[in-house]
């Protein structure tokens, strides 16, 4: 499951431009489902986020000579961005009908697709909205499971549910990376399980400092260059 990733030390990450910069840009697009109807959840809708960030790098399309394996490769050599759309009735069944996979959560439904250049964005996708993503909890979510993978969001930012949503997918993408072949390979085997919860305020500069991974986000929009967004907490990596 080996896949050519990053130097080490070398963050996508980072608000001070370097040499990844020069690469051509390439953004991975997600697209959360939200019928009037019947909203998702907001929780459920990060956790499935995450996860379809990681049935994509996992699936065998995305590695070796696999047919997207050249659009991870350049999207991973550059900012490994991720932008969130958000679709309804036709619209999503036009998303649906592009490469792509969709994740279904207890009430959310999340397509991935095959990472884009920045500015060739398919015209059944461009025309979505991204801005304003707003979801709500209607009940706290439950308290987590020690021994499953947990995205640790920062208790002091306000993020929308899309930018929320993309941060989720990065803490998600850092654990992958971080883990071995083996580890990896039970996560996948185990449908990905994973949950995402804001921490504790009191416990947050211990998770920062923990050495496990930490998203800090580029800036581009809603927060200031350099926050820390998500800990990337994997039982593996503790």
């Amino acid at each position: 499951m080996s896949q050519n990733l990053p130097s080490p030390g070398v963050s996508p990450f980072q608000a001070e431009r370097n040499p990844r910069d020069e690469a051509p840009q390439f953004v991975l697009p997600l697209v959360v489902r939200i019928e009037r109807s019947a909203p998702p959840a907001r929780t459920d809708a990060l956790e499935t986020a995450a996860r379809a960030v990681l049935e994509l790098l996992g699936d065998e399309r995305a590695r070796g000579d696999g047919e997207w394996a050249e659009a991870v490769r350049n999207w991973e050599d550059a900012r490994i961005r991720k932008v969130v759309r958000r679709a309804r009735g036709a619209e999503w069944r036009r998303a649906e009908s592009l490469p792509g996979i969709t994740v279904a959560g207890k009430s959310a439904e999340v397509r991935v697709f095959p990472p884009i250049p920045l500015d060739g964005w398919p015209k059944d996708l461009a025309k979505l909205q991204v801005s304003g993503t707003e979801l709500e909890d209607p009940e706290p979510p439950t308290g987590s499971d020690p021994a499953q993978p947990v995205l640790w969001l920062n208790p002091e930012l306000e993020m929308s549910a899309g930018k929320a949503m993309a941060q989720a997918g990065h803490g998600a993408q850092l654990a992958w990376w971080a883990l071995p072949d083996a580890e990896r390979t039970a996560w996948r085997d185990a449908g990905f399980a994973l949950a995402v919860r804001a921490a504790d305020p009191a416990d947050w500069p211990r998770l920062t400092g923990s050495g496990l991974p930490v998203v800090r986000d580029a800036g581009f929009t809603e927060i200031a260059p350099g926050s820390c967004t998500v800990v990337a907490d994997h039982p593996a990596l503790r």
